[in-house]
């Protein structure tokens, strides 16, 4: 990721593809929406969807009023945040992008990169399915976009010849697309988010399985599909970086797809959809940081170890007792670091001179240790300040859904509304969409 200065020229090429990548990254939240309304039980599907959409509007307006300036504004801190000399997007309409080579509007780059901000974001809502209030979750969005993800996209993003962001531009830690500020971020902020809002109510007693596998998969296939523009729209230009981007990711994707399912056959004896789905985002995940230093056969490593591990992962939860819902942990936090730390041992500069050689590519342990230190510090700030947001939501309106709204099922207790309309017939009393069982409301937790 780049900071801007005046040229002369834009590129119409690059800039039809940023903005393509952009469209392909703002079609990934939707995609997320399914995914995730599908793992979910009936009762609360259109509540996680309406979770995600409601990032799309709430980060959108604040991106444009405040959050593009403290990304990309000129540092002010340290390396720590920017300034707000472009708030309201105030001197961008005319401005073009020249770091880098890039030859792009600095709008193109501000869309694209608001698009980054609204599925991180909705990434959160995975950790506390089925249990929080809908006006909770508007105030935390809000802010933790502002105190965590606004500052870690510009410790990983901002470039500003070593003045910029401390992980990108100081500590010369590589991070091509977002391990960092958007995988572990999300990963860790998850993390805090549900030891905070506490566990569902019978969390390993009773059954939570997925509703609606079809709709996982499709949800799947469109993060898949928008992947593309998410790794190869951040070279910001159409070139042969973009095309071993492009390949890199779609190598790691289908090899961990194949790595879970693998592993889930060994150790559970039967591979599953739901594991297929899973494998396949694990290894979008993990390539994200990685996808514009190695190589596709360093790739296919990469999405070998990001399923499997991932895979194995997702078992923590029940380990060390922590209620993440649809495993945003196990997969994007777990995922996020196993893909930096991989470019620390497989990074070449065959693939992109403005990177570095790993470990096992006839570099040093120097570059390994950049990695370990932004991810260490990544993990840290977004767990504490998440938790603290967490608690404040929680201490003044409200964070944690009301227990018989969280019972009766949050589409009907906080939408008014129920994903399948089964009146008139038996089959929603025993699917249990829209309704719930009056014993349900005196259940134990």
């Amino acid at each position: 990721m780049i900071h801007f200065v005046a040229v002369a020229a834009v590129s119409p090429g690059d800039t039809a593809w940023v903005l393509i990548s952009a469209a392909l990254v703002l079609l990934m939240t939707p995609g997320l929406a399914l995914f995730y309304g599908g793992m979910v039980r009936s009762k609360n599907v259109l509540n996680m969807i309406m979770m995600s959409f409601l990032c799309m509007g709430l980060v959108t307006v604040i991106w444009v009023l405040y959050g593009y300036s403290m990304t990309f504004g000129s540092d002010s801190a340290g390396g720590l945040i920017g300034n707000f000399d472009y708030l309201g997007l105030k001197g961008t309409l005319d401005a073009v992008t020249g770091a880098e080579g890039s030859r792009i509007p600095v709008l193109a780059f501000a869309v694209f990169q608001l698009t980054f901000a609204i599925i991180t974001a909705a990434l959160l809502s995975g950790a506390v399915a089925d249990r929080v209030k809908f006006g909770g979750w508007i105030l935390l969005v809000g802010l933790w976009a502002t105190f965590v993800y606004f500052p870690i996209a510009h410790w990983a993003f901002f470039f500003d010849g070593g003045k910029g962001g401390w992980i990108a531009d100081r500590l010369g830690a590589l991070d091509f697309a977002g391990g960092t500020a958007v995988e572990i971020n999300s990963g860790f902020s998850a993390l805090a988010l549900a030891l905070v809002v506490g566990k569902r109510i019978g969390w390993k007693r009773d059954p939570m399985r997925p509703h609606n596998l079809p709709l996982v998969l499709l949800g799947a296939g469109l993060l898949w599909f928008g992947w593309f523009g998410f790794n190869a729209g951040s070279a910001l230009m159409s070139g042969q970086l973009t095309a071993t981007v492009f390949m890199n990711t779609q190598v790691a994707t289908a090899t961990a797809a194949l790595a879970w399912v693998a592993v889930e056959r060994v150790r559970d004896g039967k591979p599953t959809t739901l594991g297929v789905a899973s494998g396949a985002v694990a290894g979008a995940v993990a390539i994200t940081p990685a996808c514009g230093y190695v190589n596709p056969m360093g790739a296919m490593l990469i999405g070998l170890l990001g399923g499997s591990i991932c895979a194995m992962a997702v078992g923590l939860k029940y380990k060390f007792g922590y209620d993440d819902s649809l495993d945003v942990v196990g997969v994007h936090g777990v995922g996020g670091l196993v893909g930096m730390l991989c470019i620390g041992l497989l990074a070449t500069t065959t693939v992109n001179p403005a990177g570095g050689n790993g470990l096992l590519m006839g570099g040093g342990a120097g570059l390994l240790g950049k990695q370990v230190i932004a991810s260490g510090a990544t993990i840290a700030y977004a767990f504490v300040v998440t938790a603290i947001l967490a608690v404040v939501v929680e201490k003044t309106v409200g964070l944690r859904a009301e227990r018989h709204d969280e019972l009766a099922g949050l589409d009907v207790s906080l939408h008014a509304e129920s994903a399948y309309d089964f009146a008139g017939s038996s089959a929603g009393v025993f699917a249990g969409v829209g309704t719930h069982r009056p014993h349900d409301l005196n259940e134990e937790e």
